[in-house]
């Protein structure tokens, strides 16, 4: 029997790593998978909860199986995603294509199938598969689709999260290898430099990116405020404004939406950005269109406009501004294909400040703060 069709849309939930980094144990992981159902995360679509690097012993065991470090998680795996799954979220853990991990700890290189094998039996619905220590010889391609191939025949629906940071030109061969989303960048760190040059640096990479096979920009470093697991990853936070943006842009460029923070200590303005229904249903919409880039002459170099086809001919229309003063942001509805020969308005719904806009005809500006954004859900209507 074939598996169901897994990641039609972006996946959404948490991962461990930017705040936590090797400081992960089942408590945690339980008090976060509490926290998230308490304050409506499920509701509102984040289902995956996924341990990052650091969970195992440093060696395999005499059989050459994984081993769960028994000081973090004492009563083993099995018993934590049973709890993740009791709750009603799914479990993902961490693996590398490569001999060891990021961390050091024992990778997956030469034992694919017998990982595989065990993640299945530990009731794991998603593996993150990192690419360091990759045998200098060894074929990026060759791995990713190793992994692939043994996860589909593991015995269990398995997401499969490859996280290659866009080596080895993966844009030409990801989707074939059989995983559904694939980390295109390099590592974020909590600063708006790093939110800034990895969406830049994707903007030609958009059209990769599609239902089954979605790319990843890194998780989410909304809420954090520089309490990351390392000096890299702390790198000082950011303004909520700035938060707001990062989010924006994650779902108008169909990235999952993996959450970074520590969700037992949320803001009540992380909170709202996270759980904007508005935002989120962009991110979801059923198509995942890849949005297109508008530049009204009169807009500034510093600001951009992205437009994305929605299902049920909606459009949701982004104005980013990545520099460092408040811009002008202008949208002339001929280059969204409405001409005024059409007959038609459009009518603007503001996505984070949940207000109507009204309807509008031949163009539509906005004043978009220093690295802000402003994100309307637009509806064709008749001009009368």
């Amino acid at each position: 029997m074939g598996r169901k069709a897994m990641c039609a849309v972006p996946p959404m939930g948490w991962n461990s790593w930017n705040t936590f980094t090797d400081k992960i144990n089942e408590d945690l992981i339980k008090e976060t998978v509490d926290a998230m159902k308490d304050q409506g995360f499920l509701e509102a679509g984040y289902e995956y909860v996924v341990m990052d690097d650091c969970w195992s012993l440093k060696e395999r065991d005499s059989e050459d199986k994984l081993v769960a470090d028994p000081d973090k998680f004492p009563h083993g795996i099995k018993a934590l995603s049973d709890y993740v799954h009791e709750k009603g979220f799914k479990f993902g853990m961490y693996s590398c294509c490569g001999t060891r991990t990021c961390a050091n700890y024992p990778g997956s290189f030469e034992y694919e199938y017998e990982d595989a094998r065990q993640f299945a039996q530990w009731g794991v619905d998603y593996l993150k598969y990192d690419n360091c220590f990759k045998p200098q010889n060894q074929d990026g391609k060759t791995l990713y689709r190793r992994m692939g191939l043994a996860l589909a025949n593991s015995g269990r629906d398995i997401v499969f999260s490859a996280c290659q940071w866009g080596k080895d030109s993966v844009y030409d061969w990801i989707r074939s290898s059989g995983a559904h989303l694939f980390r295109s960048t390099g590592d974020i760190n909590d600063s708006w430099n790093s939110i800034k040059d990895i969406a830049l640096s994707q903007m030609d990479k958009m059209s990769y990116s599609g239902s089954y096979c979605h790319n990843d920009m890194d998780m989410l470093v909304v809420g954090m405020y520089g309490k990351g697991g390392n000096e890299y990853i702390c790198a000082g936070g950011c303004t909520d404004e700035e938060y707001q943006t990062h989010f924006s842009l994650w779902a108008m460029m169909n990235s999952p939406l993996m959450i970074g923070c520590d969700v037992r200590n949320l803001s009540s303005q992380a909170k709202k950005i996270l759980l904007n229904r508005d935002m989120i249903a962009i991110n979801q919409d059923i198509e995942c269109r890849t949005p297109f880039l508008l530049n009204c002459e009169s807009n500034s170099t510093d600001l951009f406009v992205m437009v994305k086809f929605l299902s049920g001919g909606d459009l949701a229309v982004g104005m980013f501004n990545m520099g460092d003063v408040p811009a002008m942001g202008v949208v002339d509805f001929w280059d969204l294909g409405l001409p005024v020969s059409a007959g038609m308005s459009l009518e603007f719904y503001d996505c984070i400040d949940h207000v109507n806009m009204g309807k509008h005809n031949e163009m539509f500006s906005a004043k978009v703060p220093e690295h802000g954004s402003k994100v309307y859900r637009c509806r064709l209507v008749s001009k009368k």
